[in-house]
């Protein structure tokens, strides 16, 4: 018997997942944050690296490129994103390990992993998912590893109010907007939870985290 992966698809609607990137490029400047949390990561050659919720790809497939030498892993409950994403990297002609699972279960084992990436996927979770999520990010990193994180944060200006207030009634992501993500960080175990970078975008304000796993 298996049991059936519960996830948020991407935009919310399995109907519009092939508009995923094409909305995400011109709308939220999609390769600018993504470089950037790449580079904020400051990957080795050598590093394992897991892409947290890694939908089509696009995080993936740019730290493979950047970092060829580095083990780089996507992992996301939703086939059909994994399929593009897969079909990119061959495109590409990049090997990357692709896996099916849950945030909140991770199918790896303890202290395996370098870093662990997270772009624009845990605004998708109910606060407990999120705290279970943490959990796993921290049980799979390795001592003194990093947590690199882009998601929605606080606002700033008098717009990307306006954009948060019509996102706020979503369960999942108003504590993003409350700024309450770094002290959920730090309750899962973490250390030095500081913020590494800002992007407002038409779809709303972006905040960068940084977060250690304790030796």
């Amino acid at each position: 018997m298996t049991t059936k992966l519960k996830y948020i698809p991407a935009l919310g609607l399995r109907v519009l997942t092939p508009l995923y990137d094409p909305l995400l490029r011109w709308a939220m400047r999609e390769e600018t944050f993504k470089r950037r949390l790449i580079a904020l990561a400051d990957l080795g050659g050598g590093d394992r690296v897991l892409d947290l919720g890694c939908g089509t790809g696009t995080l993936t497939l740019l730290a493979k490129q950047t970092y060829p030498d580095a083990d780089i892993v996507g992992i996301d409950p939703d086939p059909e994103v994994l399929a593009r994403a897969r079909s990119k990297a061959a495109q590409a002609g990049v090997a990357i390990t692709w896996d099916k699972g849950l945030a909140t279960s991770l199918p790896y084992p303890d202290r395996s992993f370098d870093r662990v990436l997270s772009s624009l996927v845990l605004h998708h979770l109910k606060r407990p998912d999120r705290q279970a999520a943490f959990g796993e990010v921290w049980r799979v990193l390795r001592p003194g590893a990093e947590f690199h994180i882009v998601d929605f944060g606080p606002p700033r200006t008098l717009p990307m109010r306006f954009v948060a207030a019509l996102l706020r009634p979503l369960e999942e992501a108003s504590d993003h907007f409350d700024g309450l993500l770094p002290g959920q960080i730090e309750d899962a175990g973490f250390t030095s939870v500081a913020e590494t970078g800002r992007f407002d975008t038409a779809l709303g304000p972006l905040v960068m985290l940084r977060a250690v796993r304790p030796g």
